[in-house]
């Protein structure tokens, strides 16, 4: 077989079988194909699509390109959740707990961020002395132990991804439906759950802009899904503003642990019931959403939600007494108010500016190898939404040093819209797709 004859095929439309979706994925992983023919190939998908056996082939491929995580030794069904990336998303530190409090158990691998996107790795590595590189032994005991336990990716998980990824990012292929459906199932079908649930973003902090396009991606990553058998739920669900009220790693924690005690902003709390609700009907804890969604609101209004959180916390290593502080001594030294700049309804505030605004303050990565300022952040006083008058503070900014105050602000101001009239919002929740 060769790469030319591949690269020709799926040129002209053709659909590739299992056995050349096999030799190229294995050939490039092994470094026996070059990059050249590799963007070849992925421009030639971007162009001419893949169908539905195409796309799962690619995706079992990628996610038997290394390790495949056995959770067989935790009893009980394994459930997932994937977010294709937001701002202020600190929902994994919030549905985890309540799902493990309903009798899901939760062995979770999650990233850390890149770009106006935050990773659940990097909020997790603000609590002193917490872990997220474990050794297999001891994360599937904590899972045991407690219902769940959130740790970094594995070195070898898909590597193939890892690499087709990169070469996307710089090719002008990401946009395209198959290569971004195979490359999160790979991922979420390696790290060994019985079950997925995905919470797919719409919006202006989200990487699918419009209903449709999100729409179309939750509804291919639910056929891949059960095309290898595991069970799978996908949310479309609002990015067009910050989600909750924080936006920054140790201030999303705090804010997340605000959530599982019942005093949560409401839209923020809402969608993690939601979702928290999924999970645990997936993993058959419930048998319907109704019945899920009352066992969810139980275990937030009975602490029992916010104890799994701190077991995991201090199983893992951090200390579980620095979720009990709101106004942590370990934000940034440097404050900043933002006043609103005229009187009138915030009509919009842009999540991927916001996002980028944080990053400013020095709260995410422009590359991959950035530092990292864990106190640093946003808490925004105002949402879109509310009323404010000129003058008054719309936010409050933490930071290191004065120039970076500076540009966040600059940047979160570029965020905003200020209208006569509010605007409507639209829900949180947008669609569900189950069964294709």
């Amino acid at each position: 077989m060769r790469m030319y004859d591949v690269i020709h095929k799926k040129r002209q439309g053709g659909r590739l079988s299992p056995e050349e979706v096999r030799f190229f994925v294995q050939g490039f992983t092994a470094g026996e194909i070059p990059d050249y023919q590799a963007s070849a190939l992925m421009m030639a998908i971007y162009f001419q699509g893949m169908d539905r056996q195409e796309t799962a082939c690619l995706t079992m491929e990628m996610a038997q390109s290394g390790d495949m995580a056995d959770l067989s030794p935790i009893p009980g069904v394994k459930v997932d959740k994937h977010s294709t990336g937001g701002v202020g998303d600190k929902t994994s530190l919030v549905i985890g707990p309540i799902a493990a409090a309903c009798g899901a158990k939760v062995a979770k691998m999650s990233g850390r961020g890149l770009g106006h996107t935050g990773g659940t790795v990097d909020k997790l590595e603000s609590i002193p002395g917490l872990r997220t590189a474990l050794p297999r032994d001891r994360f599937f005991s904590i899972v045991k132990e407690t219902g769940l336990a959130i740790i970094g990716q594995s070195g070898n998980l898909c590597p193939a991804d890892k690499k087709l990824y990169a070469l996307r990012d710089v090719t002008a292929t990401v946009e395209s439906l198959p290569l971004i459906a195979s490359s999160i199932m790979s991922k979420k079908i390696a790290a060994g759950a019985d079950a997925i649930l995905l919470d797919v973003k719409v919006g202006s902090g989200a990487f699918m802009k419009t209903r449709e396009d999100s729409l179309a991606l939750a509804r291919e990553m639910v056929r891949i899904g059960q095309s290898v058998g595991r069970r799978t739920v996908a949310l479309i669900t609002d990015m067009d503003m910050p989600l909750g009220r924080c936006i920054g790693n140790t201030l999303e924690v705090a804010e997340a642990c605000q959530v599982l005690r019942g005093r949560g902003e409401a839209r923020l709390a809402g969608l993690c019931l939601e979702l928290a609700a999924n999970m645990a009907y997936l993993a058959g804890q419930a048998p319907d959403m109704g019945a899920a969604r009352e066992k969810a609101r139980a275990a937030v209004d009975s602490g029992e939600a916010f104890a799994r959180l701190r077991a995991m916390v201090q199983a893992q290593g951090g200390d579980p007494a620095v979720l009990d502080q709101w106004e942590s001594p370990r934000l940034s030294p440097l404050v900043r108010e933002v006043p609103m700049p005229e009187t009138g309804y915030i009509t919009g505030l842009d999540a991927e500016a916001c996002g980028l605004a944080a990053v400013e303050l020095g709260a995410g990565r422009e590359t991959k190898d950035s530092p990292i300022d864990y106190g640093a952040g946003i808490v925004l006083l105002r949402n879109k939404g509310d009323f404010a008058q000129a003058g008054e503070a719309i936010a409050r900014l933490y930071a290191e040093s004065k120039e970076r105050l500076d540009r966040g602000e600059k940047r979160l101001l570029s965020a905003l819209q200020v209208g006569a009239r509010p605007p409507q919002l639209q829900p949180l929740v947008l669609d569900r797709v189950e069964g294709m």
